[in-house]
């Protein structure tokens, strides 16, 4: 497969000093190749990159044709949903601890991305979810996540009691400690801890996974990812709604979080001999040969 590309956009991980050399290395080595290099302005300020153009994320979106990440699958996270409107693919590079989503070695990242801009790669669209919350008819709040939903309790440490809709059809009544709402890419995040299910990140679903349930009968649940899921409180003396862990919102009884698919997709761009089960069993550290 190939694809022509000209402005590279390098997006470091946010206060990272130790990042600063290969990012730096990186750079220089697009430029000698003749690519078009683009700093993220927050990245070139921590790392000294005056020598190269920057720009804000906003600019990026409106000018790359692809955007190396360097960092770990958090640093994915934010960058994803921030470019996504604008249909920028991107390349992960890992330096975090698990890299689901930042699957390139910083060790070998200028052979893996020079065959990567060469054309040498494999693609792929992973979903994202919407969530609003609703109080008193009104909404008073809305987010979108790569990896997942979470409707959780707080700071008292209690259980929560939840009602769960789907397509405006009752499903159940849960108490616990809350419940995951995932997509496939985050399958193998909280939803994993909570018990839930991989899903193979091309799959058309996303999973309702409930987190220490009172009731042995709760289990895990995928849905089409075209369904609508409804969360309504009904019982909390503390609760919050998380959005892949880095953003939340405080919540009420009667409150109701909705979530649905997102309209964009992230494009993601793996070397050629990507594998995603080959992925799991390295960083999962299961279904290795007997």
């Amino acid at each position: 497969m190939s694809q022509p590309f000209k402005t590279i956009a390098l997006i470091g991980k946010y206060n990272s000093p130790e990042l600063s050399e290969p990012l730096l290395r990186l750079a220089n080595f697009l430029v000698e190749r003749q690519y078009d290099v683009l700093v993220a302005r927050q990245t070139a300020e921590q790392i000294g990159a005056s020598a190269y153009s920057m720009a804000n994320l906003a600019e990026i979106g409106g000018v790359a044709d692809v955007a190396v990440v360097m960092g770990g699958d958090g640093t994915m996270l934010n960058i994803a949903r921030t470019l996504v409107p604008f249909n920028v693919p991107l390349i992960g590079i890992n330096q975090g601890r698990l890299g689901f989503l930042t699957d390139v070695s910083i060790d070998t990242m200028f052979d893996t991305v020079a065959e990567m801009l060469a054309g040498e790669f494999s693609s792929e669209d992973r979903i994202l979810l919407n969530a609003e919350v609703w109080r008193s008819g009104e909404k008073v709040f809305d987010a979108c996540s790569f990896n997942d939903v979470v409707v959780a309790k707080g700071n008292a440490g209690r259980l929560i009691e939840i009602e769960v809709s789907i397509d405006g059809d009752f499903v159940n009544s849960q108490r616990a400690d809350g419940l995951v709402v995932a997509t496939p890419t985050g399958s193998t995040a909280y939803a994993l801890s909570a018990g839930g299910p991989i899903l193979h990140p091309t799959l058309e679903a996303i999973a309702l996974v409930p987190i220490c349930p009172h009731t042995l009968s709760a289990r895990p649940i995928a849905v089409n990812s075209h369904s609508t899921v409804e969360i309504t409180i009904t019982y909390a003396d503390d609760a919050r709604v998380h959005f892949d862990g880095q953003r939340h919102f405080d919540l009420k009884v009667g409150d109701k979080v909705v979530v649905r698919r997102a309209k964009s997709t992230v494009h993601l761009l793996h070397p050629v001999d990507h594998s995603y089960y080959d992925m799991l069993r390295q960083k999962l550290h299961w279904g290795e040969k007997l």
